[in-house]
């Protein structure tokens, strides 16, 4: 999702409301107008750095607060209501994806490799519980507790060093 859009979005949502009426800002609060403002900075800065939801949060509370400030002018409330309304959607919209990109599971090291399932490319000659498999790009030598063939798919148990320990994998995974 780009985040110029999504700053774009909220400046003009949250800036209707200054739009529909500028005299609004001439007799207006100042406190109230530099709320709003850095209310709007801080929802901008949301959907540009990856803090997941704290500065939208206190931007949208500055928003209200500003509005609030402001009901001694011709604002109408539910007008302030409704863009604080649509900037606290659009938040949760955009804490929804951010968290929907997350990583669901590790992908290197030790648990990238625990539970990863292969074939065995070479046994070793002389004892049939030992061979190698091509894993994540990396040739590894491997034991196993029961003799190994050739193209046989081996499931990833553990890893001492540069040695993983592996299973059939037909056979339960540990812990199961």
């Amino acid at each position: 999702m780009n985040t110029r859009c999504c700053a774009t979005a909220i400046l003009l949502v949250s800036g209707s409301a200054f739009a529909a009426d500028p005299v609004v800002l001439l007799g207006a609060n100042p406190i109230g107008v530099w709320l709003i403002i850095f209310g709007l900075g801080f929802l901008i800065a949301e959907a540009a750095l990856p803090n997941y939801g704290v500065m939208g949060l206190g931007g949208i509370v500055m928003f209200v607060i500003g509005a609030v400030i402001l009901t001694n002018t011709e604002v109408p409330v539910p007008m302030m209501l409704g863009l604080g309304l649509v900037s606290g959607l659009l938040l949760v919209f955009l804490l929804v994806r951010a968290l929907k990109t997350r990583p669901r599971h590790a992908v290197s090291g030790d648990a990238g490799l625990l539970g990863s399932v292969t074939a065995i490319t070479t046994v070793q000659p002389g004892d049939a519980r030992n061979g190698w498999v091509q894993l994540q790009g990396e040739r590894w030598q491997v034991l196993s507790a029961t003799p190994l063939q050739t193209g046989q798919s081996v499931r990833v148990v553990a890893r001492k060093g540069l040695l993983l320990q592996v299973a059939a994998a037909d056979a339960a995974p540990l812990g199961e």
